[in-house]
């Protein structure tokens, strides 16, 4: 058996399991924001931290990386064949959303102005640490991939401003480093699989 599983927040840079292929790529018209709660890893139930969804959204792209875990032990091929840039380079894809309704989904807190979401991420903590270091990472996580995120960079910009940090980096000049890859290579859009919310694979 072969599966891939689709990492946009902390699965980016820390997956968690093993895994037998890594690739970068997105997933079409979605977009990742700010809007779910976390009560048990980045913060608690009284100050419940903000970690990634994904938001739908026609045209946007969502930059991340799959995984492979491969449950054979013989190395299958087949679900890598590459194509054309207009067809996805992985389909089958595992990811995880959330439902964007309060009443259904108690974890989803909505957006918010990005000042008050700024101190929310700049104050939350839990067991595996604080909130502004998940969006940090991320930021970096993003970068080292070559695909930066104009919203977690505002975001993480407003964060350093709560907490008086110097050294922002504004967002027209984002940090250097390479953010254009051709779809022509084998970075070409992954497919969707909505799972429902119980098999959460990103935190």
């Amino acid at each position: 058996m072969v599966f891939w599983v689709f990492g946009y927040g902390s699965l980016v840079w820390n997956p968690g399991f093993e895994f037998d292929e890594k690739v970068i790529g997105f997933i079409k018209d979605y977009k990742r924001v700010f809007d779910l709660a976390c009560i048990d890893h980045r913060g608690t139930p009284e100050h419940p931290a903000r970690t990634c969804t994904l938001e739908k959204e026609e045209g946007a792209l969502c930059w991340g990386a799959a995984y492979c875990v491969r449950g054979g032990p013989e190395k299958e091929k087949a679900a890598m064949a590459e194509g054309e840039s207009e067809q996805p380079f992985v389909t089958g894809v595992i990811v995880f959303t959330s439902t964007p309704d309060r009443i259904s989904n108690k974890y989803y807190l909505g957006p918010a102005p990005l000042e008050d979401m700024a101190r929310q991420i700049a104050t939350a903590f839990g067991p595996c640490g604080n909130n502004r270091e998940y969006l940090f990472l991320l930021e970096k996580a993003m970068f080292d991939i070559g695909h930066e995120d104009d919203y977690v960079i505002e975001l993480a910009n407003e964060v350093r401003k709560v907490l008086g940090i110097v050294g922002v980096v504004p967002k027209e000049k984002k940090m250097s480093g390479p953010s254009d890859v051709s779809l022509k290579s084998s970075l070409s859009p992954l497919k969707l699989t909505t799972l429902p919310e119980a098999i959460a694979m990103d935190s």
